[in-house]
């Protein structure tokens, strides 16, 4: 089994930064791609960032391009989440999750286990 939990979360005014945990147990991630979904009150969950874990290779969604940036410790196991420029829109719940394959991903459908999220709360 393969525990995540994600930490860094809170309030934040338009304009400002948070940068987002995901610590990994259990199981090893040397070849299990992570990502970054959210998801709002009323909507449905939404891919934000995904990187592979042994080259670093990243993907983003449309609406955080230029703002956040994915990296990952292989050392300590553990995937950040660096968070500029938020906006109102940003605010959600944010989970850690990683993949059942190797090939980057934005579906949820691929991503096999996940954390219990951490809040981000952007007021403008």
């Amino acid at each position: 089994q393969v525990q995540l939990v994600e930490s860094g979360g809170g309030l934040v005014q338009a304009g400002g930064s948070l940068r987002l945990s995901c610590a990994a147990s259990g199981q090893t991630f040397s070849n299990y791609p992570m990502g970054w979904f959210r998801q709002a009150p009323g909507k449905e969950r939404e891919f934000v960032a995904a990187i592979t874990w042994t080259t670093g290779i990243t993907y983003y969604t449309d609406s955080v391009k230029g703002r956040f940036t994915i990296s990952r410790d292989r050392a300590k196991n553990l995937v950040y989440l660096q968070m500029n420029t938020l906006k109102p829109e940003d605010t959600a719940v944010y989970y850690c999750a990683a993949q059942r394959g190797l090939e980057l991903a934005n579906q949820a459908s691929e991503y096999q286990h996940w954390g219990q999220g951490t809040q981000v709360t952007v007021s403008s």
